[in-house]
């Protein structure tokens, strides 16, 4: 512990951000980093717990404690070394993680965790800065040979820490460009898309082979993957999204929130949509339904394009604005919180059920809603039912469906394979082997585990490789 006294004489502070009015004009990156002595100061006000808590609340572990006492300290190169140890990408992380370490942070009882995500941010983008991240390349080859089919976080995880064990690793990506939902379902102004370009360089310099426009079941046959290869990991997303199928939803004007999101993140590059009709909220009331992390980037995107209003709606009630710390730290709690795009000036609505799309000439132009009550059965389940005489009516120009995902997409691969397929629909595989029901054949992230965050993708792919690197070779030097 770099400094006992830190965390009573130093105040939390965090990034800022720009000006809502300045950063709607953009799609680039807003947030304003601290600076080095900023960083140094933050990094002092950990306790350095007996027990850090934010070490287990972190999905790949990260060895928090040590790298923050290491910025304190100004030894920026090792404290790199120590991010880097459980962590392949920390510049995805640093920028889009919600940061459960900081949640379970003992100063979070007191509401002034440390800034956990903002040092590890500091942190990696140092090490770019100075030169100091380099490829590590394998001292000797196995000859073994991997498939690793798709390349989102998951993929590229396990697809580095293989390479650096001397097996050849290539990824398959169904998109003309890398990076799975990382390029394509987050919004430039949260993370830019260079940094995925920089850690491709990386790997390919590592010894991996990319070959994008590779729709594996589709324009390939999985089966010259298992013929070919000694092992295979499926590391697509859950990209099958819940639907919401009442009257109107074939009106023109009602998207799901992904198409929405990757025709932006295309037209940020360049390209063209030649055979896509083009989703824009220029000038539009926007209806953006469901209120996580996708809905939040919907708000955000609409508003960088012109949207004349945003309103999001969730089915569940409103959250508490504060949690009970005494019931719930150090876990995740369930309380109120405001993303930077809903901070922008969106309407937000909760307990909300969509009855009715109605439309005019076939475009829809306003959503017929109802107030929902919850309340807990015998059982403990919550349960809804719509209050009396609460319908209401919202116009809409543009409707983007952002319920979530409900499990990979069967047709094709999955189907080709014949592999298992759990009780919620994703490719079955346990925590320790993530082996498939097909023994050389493996799975990690959204399509094991349904979908989830990038960090609890960087783990899985992690993982996976140390079972994959012990399938191939009878033991592994690769950490869990």
């Amino acid at each position: 512990m770099g400094k006992p006294t830190g965390f009573m004489e130093i105040p939390r502070r965090d990034r800022t951000e720009a000006p809502v009015a300045d950063r709607v004009q953009h799609f680039r990156e807003f947030a304003i980093p601290l600076s080095e002595g900023e960083v140094r100061e933050q990094g002092a006000r950990c306790m350095d717990c007996g027990i850090p808590f934010c070490h287990p609340a972190c999905p790949v572990n990260n060895i928090i404690p040590d790298w923050n006492d290491l910025v304190y300290r100004d030894d920026w190169r090792r404290a790199l070394e120590v991010l880097q140890s459980t962590n392949n990408f920390p510049e995805f992380t640093g920028r889009i993680c919600p940061a459960p370490c900081e949640a379970a942070c003992t100063l979070n009882l007191t509401d002034e965790p440390v800034t956990i995500k903002t040092i590890e941010c500091a942190i990696i983008d140092k090490g770019w800065q100075e030169g100091w991240i380099r490829p590590q390349i394998p001292t000797h080859k196995t000859g073994k040979r991997v498939a690793v089919v798709g390349s989102g976080p998951a993929g590229l995880a396990c697809a580095q820490q293989l390479a650096r064990v001397g097996h050849q690793v290539e990824v398959f990506e169904k998109n003309d460009r890398i990076g799975g939902l990382l390029r394509y379902g987050i919004p430039d102004f949260k993370m830019a898309k260079h940094l995925i370009d920089r850690r491709m360089a990386q790997m390919q310099a590592e010894g991996v082979a990319f070959h994008p426009n590779s729709h594996i079941g589709v324009s390939t046959p999985a089966r010259l993957l298992l013929e070919t290869f000694d092992a295979m990991v499926l590391t697509g997303g859950s990209e099958d999204p819940r639907d919401l199928p009442i009257p109107g939803r074939e009106l023109k004007g009602v998207h799901f929130a992904m198409d929405f999101l990757t025709q932006q993140n295309r037209r940020g590059v360049g390209d063209s949509l030649p055979n896509q009709a083009p989703i824009s909220a220029k000038d539009k009331h926007v209806i953006v339904i469901g209120g996580g992390d996708t809905g939040s980037d919907c708000i955000g995107t609409s508003f960088r394009q012109g949207a004349l209003a945003v309103t999001q709606l969730e089915i569940m009630p409103q959250p508490p604005e504060k949690e009970n710390k005494l019931l719930t730290w150090p876990n995740w709690p369930y309380k109120l919180r405001t993303s930077s795009s809903q901070a922008e000036g969106a309407s937000r609505d909760w307990a909300v059920a969509t009855k009715t799309f109605r439309g005019e000439n076939g475009q829809v132009t306003a959503l017929q809603l109802v107030r929902l009550k919850w309340h807990q059965n015998q059982q403990g389940h919550w349960k809804m039912e719509e209050v009396p005489n609460s319908e209401f009516e919202l116009p809409a120009d543009l409707v983007l469906l952002a319920m979530g995902f409900v499990h990979p997409v069967h047709a094709g691969l999955l189907e080709e394979l014949g592999v298992a397929l759990d009780g919620r629909g994703n490719v079955e595989a346990d925590t320790e082997r993530y082996q498939t029901s097909i023994p050389k054949v493996f799975a990690a992230g959204d399509m094991r585990r349904g979908q989830s965050l990038v960090v609890w993708a960087i783990r899985e792919g992690r993982q996976a490789a140390q079972a994959v690197d012990e399938f191939l070779m009878g033991y592994s030097d690769l950490p869990r």
